[in-house]
């Protein structure tokens, strides 16, 4: 076994800066919604209303208060199933990486926003100020990777997403990934909007049903179904690197 990756340590401080793209990177996708005033509000206060706006006009909730609590019951499902090094990706405020470190496991966040990385920070995770397209630390050897809260979406191109973190994970390692509670694959454009208005640019996200994220997984030969659970109304799939 491989040594364990080097990660921040988990006491407090600053975020880190977000580094320079590389060049013809397009960092669009990944930051647009970083930028938005108010998703930073809802991390600095811990409340909505929060929604993703479709162009269709319709809109979807985006749970800020319980991403800012303690985990749930359907959250502490996912904590039991990590095991070794783990790699939050899209931390945001932070809960699971304080609920891994009560653990003693060693996990790393990265999140676009610095707003949230400074709120992971401030609760004990270790996190950094990243994109998941962004180099990053001991690719290639961490043991659990999460894609939670939606995150599945980032960047709208569900194959491209689970192709890097496929890059990112060891082989035989494990992807816990959150879905939509239907069968759905959509491809979006989306803007955040505080409930009277959509703010910022549009940007493309994606909703993945289990049974769309499994045929992506498997489309891309580095991942394979390792199990699907549903708890607190929420839905789950784990997938082992192949």
């Amino acid at each position: 076994m491989s040594a364990p990756p080097r990660v921040p340590h988990s006491r407090p401080g600053p975020a880190a800066a977000e580094p320079a793209a590389p060049e013809g990177h397009d960092t669009h996708e990944e930051h647009a919604w970083s930028r938005c005033d108010p998703w930073s509000a809802a991390l600095r206060t811990g409340r909505g209303p929060l929604y993703l706006h479709r162009e269709d006009g319709t809109r979807h909730p985006l749970d800020i208060e319980r991403w800012c609590a303690a985990p749930d019951a359907a959250d502490r499902t996912v904590i039991d199933r990590c095991r070794g090094t783990v790699l939050d990706i899209g931390c945001g405020p932070g809960r699971f990486l304080a609920a891994l470190a009560e653990r003693r496991l060693t996990a790393l966040g990265i999140d676009s926003n610095p707003h949230a990385v400074a709120r992971a920070v401030r609760t004990g995770g270790g996190a950094l100020c990243r994109s998941v397209f962004a180099p990053l630390p001991d690719t290639g050897t961490w043991h659990t990777a999460l894609l939670l809260d939606g995150n599945i979406g980032i960047g709208g191109d569900p194959p491209r997403l689970l192709r890097r973190t496929a890059e990112l994970v060891r082989p035989g390692g494990v992807l816990l990934a959150e879905t939509a509670a239907h069968a759905l694959d959509e491809r979006l454009s989306v803007r955040v909007g505080d409930g009277r208005r959509a703010h910022g640019s549009p940007f493309p996200w994606a909703r993945l049903g289990s049974g769309a994220l499994l045929r992506h997984a498997e489309d891309t030969g580095a991942w394979t179904g390792a199990g699907e659970w549903e708890a607190g109304g929420r839905r789950f799939v784990a997938l082992r690197r192949v």
